[in-house]
């Protein structure tokens, strides 16, 4: 994409009043966005009527500000490849053309060839469990091992998780950003997001220089679904984020998983509701797998090393959240014994300690 026609695609889409729906009935009547700029206003009207084709005669204030800095981060030296995608370019990923509302300009920061590869997205809550996180990261490296390009948000918790987990197969990862590529959320993900740069794709169709705010996101969960054949919940509580994406995968005819956990976990109803109204109950990556098309398994799913001999204390946990109280009573000991014996398990990362003086045992991915 040249100088020219990156500027036009800025001043269609930075123009006030011109949104996604209008921007495509201008490119549907006039072809390209310098064609739209090269027509008379008489037939902008035509087309949106006369708010919009006032608003398009003006030239948008920030627009050459942003083309110049856009210009610039294509330009400058970086450890991955730096691109833009418009509506219409032949490599337009097939997945989101089939999707109601596909964006008209992506900026990509990494190997765009990703985006053609079968995609699953793993989401989830951003104060995820520690277990939570480690399903995540697991069932993501297991995917991503099975040639799978993994698919989420990474914002805190289980996204990032899986992003972590998805780079370590060849199938790799892709974040969807809410932000500018140049303005990576949240800070803490900024190191993670370039790794995901550097050996994966991080992809917005925000324009550089856009902050965190709060209604691109649920725009951005557009994207991670319909950039995937299927969408993986794995803990969420009933007012999520992550149920917002489910519900776009299903809309979009997307196959939807989710995670169960114990009934009293509140990160757990989001996906047993899910269940409830038809997503397949996930316990492996296999589960996930045999859902989806065979011809979609690109290689056999690497078998999970055997588990260890679990300690007596593990089995008398369980998987479900438990107190103190319930674990002396099943396991007959005092308090103080048992507390010394869960700490010794925190330390090693077997179990979590969670609000309310519960504790739940780790299943490392």
């Amino acid at each position: 994409m040249d100088r020219d026609e990156l500027g036009s695609w800025l001043r269609l889409l930075e123009t006030p009043g011109v949104g996604r729906e209008s921007a495509r009935r201008l490119l549907a009547a006039f072809g390209s966005p310098e064609s739209v700029f090269a027509a008379e206003p008489g037939a902008w009207r035509s087309v949106v009527g006369a708010p919009i084709a006032a608003a398009l005669a003006q030239v948008p204030e920030r627009w050459e500000g942003l083309l110049h800095t856009t210009c610039d981060w294509l330009a400058a030296p970086s450890d991955s490849p730096r691109s833009l995608l418009a509506l219409g370019d032949v490599d337009y990923p097939e997945a989101l053309l089939q999707t109601a509302d596909p964006p008209l300009l992506l900026y990509l920061d990494g190997y765009r060839e990703l985006l053609s590869r079968p995609g699953i997205a793993i989401v989830g809550s951003r104060s995820a469990s520690p277990q939570g996180c480690d399903n995540a990261r697991g069932l993501a490296r297991e995917m991503s091992r099975a040639g799978w390009c993994v698919v989420s948000g990474l914002a805190l918790g289980i996204d990032g998780a899986a992003h972590e987990g998805a780079l370590l197969g060849p199938g790799s990862t892709i974040a969807v950003l809410g932000t500018g590529l140049d303005n990576a959320y949240p800070k803490r993900h900024q190191q993670l997001a370039r790794r995901i740069a550097r050996d994966g794709l991080l992809v917005s169709e925000y324009p550089l220089g856009t902050p965190p705010l709060a209604a691109n996101f649920p725009q951005r969960n557009r994207l991670i679904a319909g950039l995937t054949r299927g969408t993986l919940v794995v803990e969420a509580a009933l007012q999520s984020g992550s149920l917002i994406t489910a519900r776009l995968a299903a809309e979009a005819g997307r196959e939807v998983f989710a995670i169960p956990g114990s009934i009293h976990a509140s990160l757990s109803r989001g996906c047993h509701q899910l269940i409830q109204q038809g997503a397949k109950l996930v316990a492996t990556a296999e589960d996930i797998l045999d859902e989806l098309h065979p011809e979609l398994r690109p290689r056999a799913v690497a078998p999970p090393a055997p588990a260890a001999v679990e300690n007596s204390l593990l089995q008398a946990l369980g998987h479900d959240p438990m107190s103190l109280d319930a674990l002396m009573a099943r396991t007959g000991e005092d308090a103080a014994h048992l507390s010394a014996r869960l700490l010794e398990l925190e330390l090693d990362g077997q179990i979590q300690r969670l609000p309310g003086q519960l504790f739940q045992r780790r299943v490392s991915g």
